[in-house]
């Protein structure tokens, strides 16, 4: 009877273990599929950006919005670039357009044309390649662009970087990325 008792006991360990194993190897896979999501309602991932966004247009930036921030975000971070400045054809670096950080992981979304004073309360802003802060849009020069909006899920929140530019933000977030979404929009001057 002894050794029936052990061996009962044996396999309920073995099947609460088990039971275990399956659970937090599900839980890790649920994790796994919350992937940090960015859209805008003005364009749609690899299309055209709308000229009203662009230099052609009132130059405002497009609405942004996203979801499914990973765990234990404290702040967001955007970076706009285009990596094929000057030509597309023979890129030689890649072109900066809006640099914000500090954005609250409460907020999920930006709204079409925002200007400074309607960021979100602590939102702060980097230089981009104009060496002005705020959105400039698209405006190649030649041929048909790539303008990349990378979203970045952060575990701190950052200290005042007195308008960063890419490379000082990037810097400054290295080791703190929870996660990233990208938005890649196109334009091609008329």
């Amino acid at each position: 009877m002894n050794l029936i008792y052990q061996y009962s006991i044996t396999r309920l360990i073995c099947l609460i273990f088990s039971v275990f194993t399956i659970t937090a190897a599900l839980a890790a896979e649920g994790e796994q599929a919350m992937i940090l999501n960015l859209k805008s309602p003005d364009f749609v991932h690899q299309g055209e950006i709308p000229t009203q966004f662009t230099c052609q247009g009132d130059d405002n930036s497009p609405a942004l919005s996203w979801s499914q921030l990973p765990q234990n975000t404290k702040s967001l971070a955007l970076i706009v670039d285009d990596p094929d400045a000057p030509d597309p054809a023979a890129p030689k670096m890649t072109w900066v357009h809006w640099v914000l950080y500090n954005i609250p992981a409460t907020i999920m979304e930006l709204t079409k044309a925002i200007t400074e004073s309607d960021l979100p309360l602590g939102t702060l802003q980097g230089k981009n390649d104009w060496k002005e802060t705020g959105y400039k849009g698209p405006c190649p020069p030649i041929g048909r662009h790539r303008y990349f909006h990378k979203l970045y899920a952060l575990d701190i929140e950052l200290p005042d970087l007195h308008n960063p530019n890419k490379t000082q933000l990037e810097k400054a977030m290295a080791g703190h990325i929870l996660g990233e979404a990208v938005l890649i929009g196109t334009y091609q001057k008329e």
